[in-house]
C-alpha cells in the first residue's frame, strides 16, 4: 500500500519543531543563497509582488524576499517554525500543503525549497495542482529537492539528524520534470551539486 501524504504530517511536524532552534543559528550555503538571488531577479523582471512560501522553515528565505520588495506570506506545518518567522515580521500560517486556506489566484509566486521531497509521489499531483489553483496566471513557481542521484525510492531516511527520522521521496530528473509538466511550464532546469547532495532546481510557470 502507497503511504500518503496524512501518514506522515505528524511525524515531519514533531521532527521540525523539535529541531527549530537549531535550524534558526544555521547559516545557508552559497549555492542555496545563489538559487534564492536567481528567482528575485525572475520575479523582479516579471513584477511579480506577492510570493507564497511553503515549507518555510524558520522564514530565513521568507525575510530576504520581505526585505527585497515582495510581499509574502509563509507557511509551514510546525508551529514552532512558524512562531520564528512570525519573530522576523513575516505574516506566517500553521498550513500543511493539502490545506492551503488561500484563495484561488492569491499569489504571483510560490517558493518551495527542500519541502516537496517529504510528499509522498501519490499525494505530490493533487499538490502542485493546488499550487497552480492559488497562483495567477503566468506566476513563476520555484521548486527545488534533493534527488536523483544515489539515494533513491520513498521512505524514512535512514540516519536522518532528525527525530523521528523524516519521511523522504527522491526522484529522478525525468520523473520530476513529468510530475510538473502536469500543471506547469518549465522554464529552466539545472542541478546543483552531486550524490546524496544532488539538487535539482526547477522554475516554473503557470500557464492558463
Amino acid at each position: 500500500m502507497s503511504v500518503r501524504y496524512d501518514d506522515v504530517i505528524g511525524p515531519l511536524r514533531t521532527a521540525y519543531d523539535d529541531g527549530a532552534e537549531r535550524r534558526e543559528v544555521s547559516g545557508k550555503a552559497p549555492w542555496k543563497l545563489a538559487e534564492r538571488e536567481a528567482f528575485l531577479s525572475r520575479l523582479q523582471g516579471d513584477r511579480r509582488g506577492r510570493l507564497l512560501e511553503v515549507g518555510a522553515g524558520t522564514g530565513q528565505d521568507s525575510a530576504y524576499f520581505q526585505e527585497n520588495g515582495l510581499e509574502v506570506v509563509a507557511v509551514d506545518l510546525s508551529p514552532a517554525m512558524v512562531a520564528l518567522c512570525r519573530d522576523k515580521g513575516i505574516e506566517a500560517h500553521v498550513m500543511d500543503f493539502l490545506s492551503l486556506d488561500f484563495a484561488p489566484c492569491s499569489f504571483d509566486a510560490v517558493y518551495a525549497l527542500n519541502c516537496l521531497l517529504h510528499v509522498p509521489n501519490s499525494d505530490l499531483p493533487a499538490v502542485l495542482d493546488t499550487f497552480h489553483t492559488l497562483m495567477r496566471p503566468g506566476g513563476l513557481f520555484f521548486l527545488g529537492v534533493y534527488g536523483g542521484g544515489s539515494v533513491t525510492g520513498e521512505g524514512p531516511f535512514e540516519g536522518d539528524d532528525h527525530h523521528p527520522p523524516r519521511f523522504f521521496s527522491f526522484r529522478s530528473d525525468e520523473q520530476l520534470q513529468e510530475y510538473a509538466r502536469k500543471a506547469f511550464e518549465v522554464v529552466d532546469f539545472h542541478i546543483v551539486g552531486s550524490d546524496k547532495l544532488r539538487f535539482q532546481s526547477l522554475t516554473l510557470r503557470r500557464s492558463g
